[in-house]
């Protein structure tokens, strides 16, 4: 990390988001290790690994207001399997937008493969750009934060590293099916009073 730097960071964290095998959770965390033993400055690591996603994230918007769901699939079945994307996690990607709308893209950005695919939904919907940005800032802002602080408090301990990461899953995946519930009782709701 310490030869990568701040660019290297961004770049690692930029290629997380378009090629999923990359994890956000090892690049950030040994950024905040780096960081802790005083070869980079923690903010610094931050703004990098921010950075590098939010770009990634714009550019597969763009790329999501430009080409049709049928392009997509095509591309996806013919060059996905060397960016480890199957038509099935676009699919699923696709889906979750259409059901849970724009704050998917805030809670996305702290999901594995989510994080990946969401931003092209986002610009197939039409969702408005500053607002794409303004929740996948935010999304990704607070993931990266929490991954290089683990990192930087934590680094020297693996084991614990590990625990707190399968805690932080479970706490997230419980948020997003409260929220998830929380919308479709509220649709529910709104489905009984049109019937009235």
């Amino acid at each position: 990390m310490e030869q990568l730097g701040y660019f290297g960071i961004a770049l690692l964290m930029f290629l997380d988001n378009v090629f999923p095998p990359i994890p956000s959770e090892i690049i950030m965390p040994s950024a905040g290790l780096a960081a802790s033993q005083g070869k980079l400055v923690l903010t610094g690591v931050i703004i990098a690994g921010s950075l590098g996603s939010l770009i990634a994230a714009a550019l597969l918007y763009w790329l999501g207001r430009k080409i049709s769901k049928k392009t997509l699939f095509k591309w996806v079945d013919h060059y996905g399997k060397y960016l480890f994307i199957k038509s099935t996690d676009v699919e699923k990607s696709l889906d979750w937008f259409e059901k849970y709308g724009h704050r998917i893209v805030f809670f996305g950005r702290m999901i594995p493969a989510v994080r990946s695919l969401i931003s092209i939904p986002a610009g197939m919907s039409g969702m408005p750009f500053w607002k794409f940005m303004l929740y996948s800032g935010l999304g990704t802002i607070i993931w990266t934060t929490f991954l290089a602080s683990v990192g930087f408090y934590f680094g020297e301990n693996q084991a614990l590293m590990q625990q707190i990461f399968s805690q932080v899953s479970y706490f997230i995946l419980a948020i997003v099916i409260i929220i998830v519930i929380w919308i479709l009782y509220r649709k529910q709701q709104r489905h009984t009073q049109n019937k009235l």
